[in-house]
């Protein structure tokens, strides 16, 4: 039996097949907000800003178009174990040795990346930037520091660790290697210390169209691993914080009679004394950059304490209870309420209430629906979600109380919040403790390490405040201004904030 098929019509449209060569090509490419990570080392102070925002992230532009997603090109990430025979001649190795050459694989590996990275932000960003005028070079300058000098450094390092490692993929010892090259790192000072002000001009110059085209072009092109710039601007810092863990497990797995145990004993303190020293002298350069964009209306709100503040413990948006967006930094000594606005598109913080003196400073977690929003008919029908997350902090002034109430961003927001108050409180305490004591020593005390929260050694203020007398004057900051009478409107005061040529914008750090 003979079967016919019948055949389609020659002039139908027939949609070529494309290979799908990864899961990625079918996916554009999404710009996703960086992770805000809380209380990392080298984070100096711990920014706490609202998910809302878009900070890094520009909006589309007419005279930019989509590119088609582009393959990423991908990292090797084998293991020691699979790069090299697990078998020394004819012995197998035990899993504990096994377990040390991964480690230090892992810190050999990661040194080669690093340098890789370095090498390309400067040959696919900093110098295209440069030859095609997109930026001066006194901006690059400013964006990159002092990377390209840390190339070397880490080039150096890597061709020790090689040296070290036998033909047969093993490496005996790295301590001495370790110690020997750990100085070096001092030259993360100026590097670190300059981030805060590299990415608040970077931030600035997106806003230029040849900017932001480029840098966009480069993150969809395969060699950026989807990755912006500022991604390669930070390694370095991410990397330096690193060494102590990969130390830590290189000894984890060396035996307590080898050789090489006492020089990771001692590389293991160096790594943790630099970082330390860095991480304290980039929180006191993230405190003067912002001590620096701070803009005061009258000069009864500048303060003393906030000249001398030499660390930021935390900063980020918050909103009062009328929906206003501010912007608080919690110095060690004093607490700033500003707001964010852009002046000559640069961000500035205009000073908004007068700072408050955390010794005098008091909180109160506030439980959900207690705040009413605004005072208003509006706001008295409002959704439970937006009477959420608030806390209070209060003070005397002369004869008047004042509040301010916060609304965090969520749970978590607040509580983060609530704990660098506790303990700025709690460091503030014990400080005045101190004062009245006569001590034998007439060394002043050294300032707090940045690498972990202040520790109070005085109970902190826990629970709600307890209630005030009647008779005292009250003044609710989120409805007034500070005046005596409490009786200007606050719309009226955020229209009599901004000041000629300072015209309110978005935060965009």
């Amino acid at each position: 039996m003979e079967i016919v098929t019948q055949k389609e019509p020659c002039n139908k449209r027939v949609k070529p097949l494309s290979r799908v060569t990864s899961l990625a090509n079918l996916i554009p490419p999404v710009k996703a907000a960086p992770l805000k990570r809380i209380g990392q080392t080298l984070q100096r102070s711990i920014s706490f800003r609202s998910e809302s925002r878009t900070e890094s992230v520009m909006p589309p532009r007419p005279w930019t178009r989509p590119a088609p997603p582009a393959n990423t090109k991908r990292r090797d990430s084998k293991l020691w174990s699979e790069t090299f025979d697990v078998r020394l001649g004819h012995q197998m190795l035990s899993s504990k040795e096994i377990n040390r050459q991964e480690a230090i694989f892992e810190l050999s590996r990661g040194e080669k990346d690093l340098v890789e990275d370095l090498k390309l932000a400067k040959k696919a960003y900093h110098d295209p930037m440069l030859k095609l005028s997109i930026m001066t070079e006194h901006e690059l300058n400013q964006i990159f520091g002092t990377l390209e000098s840390l190339i070397p450094l880490h080039e150096d390092l890597l061709s020790r660790l090689r040296e070290a490692r036998k033909p047969d993929g093993s490496t005996e010892h790295v301590g001495h290697i370790l110690v020997d090259w750990l100085p070096c790192l001092d030259s993360y000072n100026s590097y670190c210390s300059n981030q805060v002000a590299a990415k608040a001009l970077l931030d600035h110059k997106k806003q230029d169209h040849r900017v932001h085209d480029f840098l966009q072009r480069c993150l969809e092109s395969p060699f950026s691993r989807k990755l912006d710039l500022w991604n390669f601007l930070d390694i370095p810092r991410s990397r330096l914080v690193k060494y102590p863990l990969l130390l830590r497990e290189i000894l984890k797995h060396t035996p307590n009679d080898h050789p090489d145990r006492q020089h990771l004993d001692e590389a293991i303190n160096m790594i943790q004394s630099i970082v330390a020293e860095i991480n304290t002298q980039t929180g006191e350069s993230e405190c003067r950059f912002y001590k620096e964009r701070l803009l005061y209306l009258e000069g009864s709100q500048r303060d003393l304490l906030i000249d001398s503040s030499r660390i930021l413990s935390c900063h980020g948006e918050l909103k009062n209870n009328r929906g206003a967006k501010l912007h608080v930094f919690l110095f060690q000594d004093v607490l700033v309420i500003t707001r964010a606005i852009t002046h000559n598109e640069q961000l500035y913080y205009q000073l908004y209430r007068q700072p408050i003196p955390v010794r005098e400073l008091q909180w109160e977690d506030l439980q959900d629906g207690v705040i009413r929003l605004g005072g208003s008919i509006r706001g008295a029908f409002s959704n439970n979600e937006r009477t959420k997350n608030f806390f209070r902090v209060s003070f005397h002034s002369s004869s008047q109380f004042h509040s301010h109430s916060f609304q965090a961003s969520d749970a978590f927001n607040k509580q983060q919040w609530l704990n660098c108050i506790r303990q700025a409180k709690g460091a503030a305490e014990s400080v005045m403790g101190v004062v009245g004591v006569e001590t034998s020593s007439s060394d002043p005390e050294p300032p707090p390490s940045l690498l972990s929260p202040l520790s109070p050694t005085t109970p902190p203020l826990s629970g709600p405040l307890a209630p005030q007398p009647k008779s005292m004057d009250h003044c609710d900051s989120d409805s007034s201004v500070d005046s005596p009478g409490c009786s200007m409107d606050m719309d009226t005061s955020e229209a009599l904030a901004s000041p000629t040529g300072c015209p309110d914008g978005p935060n965009r750090l």
